[in-house]
């Protein structure tokens, strides 16, 4: 992928997160933007109560990736990279 290209992808991705973020907030959690794969792959890291909430793939999923395809119809998925390892 182009650099500019990513750029601009990157700069519509971090709007989206910005406005699903008072969401998370209100329930204890937090979203961070981490990449975007080549392959179209939003990566975010999920903190506070969405880490360990089991409703947190849903919450992905149904919210935070279908708020992206909708705002960015390249984007393609979204998943949650863990770095406690």
């Amino acid at each position: 992928m182009e650099t500019s290209t990513k750029e601009i992808l990157e700069e519509k991705i971090l709007k989206v997160l910005e406005a699903v973020k008072p969401y998370l907030q209100a329930d204890g959690g937090d979203i961070s933007y981490i990449n975007l794969t080549d392959d179209m792959t939003v990566q975010v890291q999920l903190h506070g109560a969405c880490n360990s909430c089991p409703m947190s793939i849903q919450t992905l999923k149904f919210g935070v990736e279908q708020a992206l395809i909708n705002a960015i119809p390249e984007i393609k998925n979204v998943e949650a990279v863990d770095f406690s390892m």
